[in-house]
């Protein structure tokens, strides 16, 4: 005879023969629990046998006393969700507490059937929590007993796990890429067999999120996606654009911050679009995590179900597709599948394999972009900028390769690579020449980087091994890396100055722009992004927002540098503003050092006027 080792059987029989079997039978590692005969049964009685099998069955069984409020919960009902038997109290709250959010509706609405007599026995599948913290999925039978004239009494159920078999994400409770892909299958069989029926498929991947991880924890990185996931739910769960979503709908997550969404039965293809935007908004609102304000964004890929797909994975392919596409238009957006997309996508993994080896064959390059006092028109410093410079493509533009850098994660050893070339730079130009005090050396860092555990570390030992004065060194964050994350990259910037680093917020105006917030960072300098610059005109029209943060950054003290100046006018307009400096085809494109250091000797003076007789305005252009 065997058995399978999980098994549990009941043994009713006396004397060495069951004594034998018992040994028998724990020998091929079941777990055996025995009954006697005779009048030992019997003291046992009803209750005895009534757990044992509840136990044997692996069901939790609940009696609820309508009349009284009390409810029973077996052992093994208490069990499935890691309890203790005197650590769950008889009340209906010990298990309506632990449902999951977005059910309870559900379940309610379940209990008031069989109350009311719409229903006399129900049988409903829904997530209850753990005591670990995560979602079981179970399946919940429920009967109503009604008293002698008609009126409830009690409710009894039986509740059995099948998170096995539902394949649910451990952490929120949702389907996973298994589930997802089965009841993604059967939509394309049904997509066959009905005429027009229509369906879509959402890729949602949240943006940044490996910096939260980096700068918070893993711990509150995993509630921020227990959170994006309930959010999630809700926006499509919403029918006031989107018919019948609420009985056709799946939510997935496939790992780490990837979701997915399958839309049923959809009247129109625009109705993805519109839960897509819905999704958006939701996921752009604050989360409150652990004390920290987390701000996060969602890119989304987006595929409408048609007859050239046969298999799941065919779909799922091409809305993850869909979904790099938008976070290179700039992320927080979402963005429809294109078949000619497939190509861009197949040229973007050569591009991405390159790029891992690009950094042992040496073909980055540190360009110079000079930084100008807008007040003399005197040189003030530089902002170091990279170039890639392929073998075979030639000059690869960064808008091709910074994007990839981060998702890649070679951005950290890419920037850590520019910073010590910079400093290198620095401490020569202050070993050989006179520069002045103020003169400064520009560095961008982006969010990985910031949030690289040993960044300050790494920063004070690249300072010790060139010799580079961390005062002509700037740092610059993007606002929208440090309002992500407000008060931890505050905490970050006051290291960063203790090191004797400045720091500027470049591209100032196009993300959080969360002004309540800024008054926390102990930062030097501001950068108006150059989509506000290139607006002037040679009539000032344009000039408000120039103004006004020229203003707000005068009134906290800080320096305030133009990105993009490009025309005499513009280079007037912003000095009249009271503008420190400026940077910008105006004055000069980025060069090579060899370039940047014969400028640097001359001296060369800009003026507003324009390019006078002796004056260097103009690099060699690189090409780019």
């Amino acid at each position: 005879m065997s058995v399978q080792s999980s098994s549990i059987l009941v043994v009713a029989a006396d004397g060495p023969s069951r004594d034998a079997m018992v040994r028998r039978l724990s020998d091929q590692g079941c777990h055996v629990a025995v009954v006697g005969g005779g009048a030992e049964a019997e003291c046992r009685g009803r209750e005895s046998r009534f757990e044992l099998a509840t136990l044997a069955s692996k069901m939790g069984v609940w009696d609820w006393d309508l009349v009284t409020g009390e409810v029973y919960y077996s052992a093994w009902w208490k069990a499935m969700l890691g309890y203790g038997d005197e650590e769950v109290d008889g009340t209906p709250e010990a298990w309506l507490s632990r449902l999951h959010p977005t059910e309870r509706p559900k379940i309610q609405s379940v209990l008031d059937g069989l109350l009311d007599g719409r229903t006399e026995v129900s049988d409903t599948e829904h997530r209850v929590l753990h005591k670990d913290g995560h979602y079981r999925w179970v399946q919940t039978r429920a009967l109503l007993v009604r008293d002698e004239e008609g009126k409830p009494r009690r409710m009894v159920g039986a509740v059995s796990d099948i998170t096995s078999v539902k394949v649910a994400d451990l952490l929120t409770g949702l389907p996973n890429r298994l589930l997802f892909a089965d009841r993604l299958g059967h939509c394309l069989a049904r997509m066959r067999r009905r005429s027009g029926y229509l369906f879509a498929v959402l890729f949602l991947d949240l943006d940044h999120f490996k910096d939260v991880n980096d700068s918070l924890g893993h711990l509150v990185g995993d509630q921020l996606l227990i959170q994006v996931g309930q959010r999630i739910e809700r926006c499509v769960r919403a029918t006031d654009t989107v018919g019948r979503l609420p009985e056709s709908h799946t939510v997935a997550r496939l790992g780490g911050d990837e979701f997915t969404i399958l839309l049923e039965d959809l009247s129109t293809s625009l109705g993805a679009a519109l839960v897509a935007e819905r999704i958006q908004r939701a996921i752009g609102q604050p989360f409150f995590i652990g004390g920290h304000e987390i701000f996060t964004s969602v890119s989304i890929g987006i595929v409408t179900g048609t007859a050239a797909y046969e298999h799941p994975d065919d779909i799922l392919r091409d809305a993850d597709t869909a979904m790099y596409r938008a976070k290179a238009e700039g992320r927080a957006r979402f963005a429809v599948f294109d078949p000619a997309q497939r190509t861009a996508v197949v040229e973007r993994l050569q591009l991405a394999h390159d790029l891992k080896r690009a950094l042992e064959r040496r073909e980055f390059r540190v360009v110079y972009q000079p930084v100008v006092d807008l007040q003399t028109g005197r040189l003030a410093g530089f902002e170091s900028l990279v170039r890639w410079l392929h073998p075979t493509r030639g000059a690869v533009p960064p808008s091709a390769f910074i994007q990839l850098a981060e998702e890649t994660g070679l951005i950290v050893p890419l920037g850590q690579w520019v910073f010590r070339e910079s400093c290198e730079t620095m401490a020569r130009w202050c070993r050989n020449r006179v520069i002045p005090d103020s003169f400064k050396l520009s560095v961008n860092m982006s969010g990985r980087e910031f949030t690289q555990p040993n960044v300050v570390e790494f920063l004070q030992s690249v300072l010790d091994d060139t010799g580079a004065p961390a005062n002509r060194l700037t740092i610059e964050i993007t606002e929208s890396v440090l309002m992500q994350h407000a008060q931890v990259m505050a905490r970050r910037i006051a290291q960063f100055r203790a090191l004797g680093l400045q720091i500027a917020i470049d591209d100032f105006g196009t993300g959080y722009s969360s002004l309540s917030y800024l008054h926390e960072f102990a930062v030097d300098t501001l950068k108006i992004d150059r989509s506000f610059v290139s607006r002037i005109s040679a009539t000032g029209e344009h000039i408000e927002i120039a103004r006004a943060v020229i203003a707000l950054a005068h009134n906290l003290g800080l320096s305030v540098v133009a990105e993009g100046v490009e025309t005499p006018e513009q280079f007037a307009w912003l000095a009249r503003l009271g503008c420190e400096f400026g940077q910008g085809f105006c004055f000069a494109r980025p060069g090579s050092l060899e370039d940047v250091e014969a400028l640097l000797d001359a001296g060369t003076i800009w003026t507003p006027s324009g390019r006078e007789a002796g004056q260097r305005t103009l690099f060699p252009t690189p090409a780019e």
